[in-house]
């Protein structure tokens, strides 16, 4: 280990205790019916924790790791009124950071930044797969106009195409973070995915501005696993991979006036890759539009998982332009390779499409492919109005239904299937 990630690692430990990142118990909501905004501004009753003052450099030079760990630590450990971690004006590089709590001051805690941060190149100083972790924090609000650079090219072109590398550092993630916000940021570029919550509860996610090429690998917008009370608002995303992830654990989360594109669209999944995976349910999605994506809506399986469940979803007033897949379940889903022999044991039921316009250019609108064992129960399509702008060969736009229970309403372009 680098005598880098040693003293990180230290300071760290500093402002951890010993918590169970399992979700088992309901978090009273404390941003709920709240203007989110509110915390855009100083209040006078807030003391400034400065990163300037514990020697980061705001010219771009040197490393500032740990004088962004200090300040958390004095405004999160050191204090308990209320604090306010500000990251100015200015050009910082870090490695890998870790706030992490409990913290002793009042919630919640707020960071505010306002300058850029950029990931150093140098990728054997991220031990683990983050760069900016949160965790262990109840009452958090990461907020401001800054830009998290994770300057991701210079590692994309060691793991593309590469099933079985590590996953590059993801640049903002929240684990185990209760009543949290992440709002007006930009994240750019990153090494691996932009944001990751992972065994939270009660997050928001808002007017924040998610950016990497359509080629970068792995740069999911924002993956969700093992959380609950997830509402993610009038948020920009275009990457290379799904804009928005959610895998094994994520409940009652709400997607609204989301901007997809490109990158592969919204994805349930992949659900069944790994053993016991807890259920999924209760996905909405609405008003959402999604340009130039290779997939719209999609729901994903591994063959021969074990068994799970993925239920109550809607997928509601959603514009597609020029996508790929708009409507797509696809339970033999194979990256890398596997059994298709074998099939899913995802039970996929209760899935609602709701009023779904625009053009494609497949020939295949609506693309149902579930499992022989356990068909998708209770699909609903209702004013699906899709038109095709393919080349103008090989027929109308159609769509498939292999081991699907539909029921159909409204119009319906492609045509029902049967």
């Amino acid at each position: 280990m680098s005598s880098h990630a040693i003293l990180i690692l230290c300071l760290a430990a500093l402002a951890c205790q010993a918590a169970s990142t399992a979700v088992t118990l309901v978090v009273p909501d404390i941003f709920r019916g709240t203007n989110l905004g509110v915390h855009d501004k100083v209040d006078p009753t807030e003391k400034i924790f400065n990163v300037l003052d514990h020697g980061a450099k705001p010219d771009g030079s040197g490393d500032s790791s740990i004088a962004f760990i200090q300040t958390w630590i004095a405004a999160c450990r050191n204090h308990t009124g209320r604090s306010r971690v500000v990251i100015p004006k200015g050009t910082f590089k870090t490695g890998p950071v870790i706030f992490a709590g409990p913290c002793n001051c009042s919630k919640p805690i707020v960071v505010q930044v306002s300058g850029t941060i950029k990931g150093l190149n140098d990728i054997s100083l991220y031990e683990e797969p983050f760069w900016f972790l949160f965790e262990h924090v109840e009452g958090l609000v990461l907020t401001g106009n800054g830009i998290f650079d994770g300057q991701g090219s210079h590692s994309w072109k060691n793991i593309d195409g590469c099933s079985s590398c590590s996953p590059l550092p993801a640049s903002i993630k929240f684990n185990d973070v209760k009543n949290g916000v992440i709002r007006g940021i930009t994240s750019l570029n990153s090494k691996g995915v932009h944001v990751f919550l992972t065994n939270s509860q009660n997050i928001r996610v808002r007017g924040v501005n998610i950016s990497a090429p359509d080629t970068s690998p792995n740069t999911d917008g924002i993956h969700i696993s093992n959380s609950n009370n997830i509402k993610i608002a009038r948020v920009h995303i275009g990457t290379g991979d799904d804009c928005i992830g959610m895998i094994q654990g994520s409940t009652n989360v709400a997607i609204n006036n989301v901007v997809c594109g490109p990158g592969h669209g919204i994805s349930i999944g992949s659900l069944g890759k790994y053993e016991n995976e807890n259920d999924v349910r209760g996905i909405i999605v609405k008003k959402t539009t999604f340009l130039n994506t290779d997939n719209g809506i999609r729901i994903k399986s591994w063959p021969g998982s074990t068994p799970s469940r993925a239920s109550a979803m809607i997928f509601q007033d959603l514009i597609m332009q020029n996508v790929r897949n708009p409507i797509i379940i696809d339970q033999e889903y194979c990256a890398g390779g596997c059994n298709k022999n074998q099939p899913s044991r995802v039970q996929i039921s209760d899935v609602h499409y709701i009023n779904i316009r625009g053009t494609t250019t497949s020939k295949i609108g609506v693309d149902f492919i579930c499992s022989s064992h356990f068909p998708c129960k209770n699909v609903e399509l209702r004013d699906i109005n899709l038109k095709y702008i393919g080349p103008s060969n090989g027929g109308p736009i159609t769509s498939i239904c292999k081991n699907a229970k539909v029921g159909f309403g409204g119009i319906q372009n492609p045509p029902a299937c049967h």
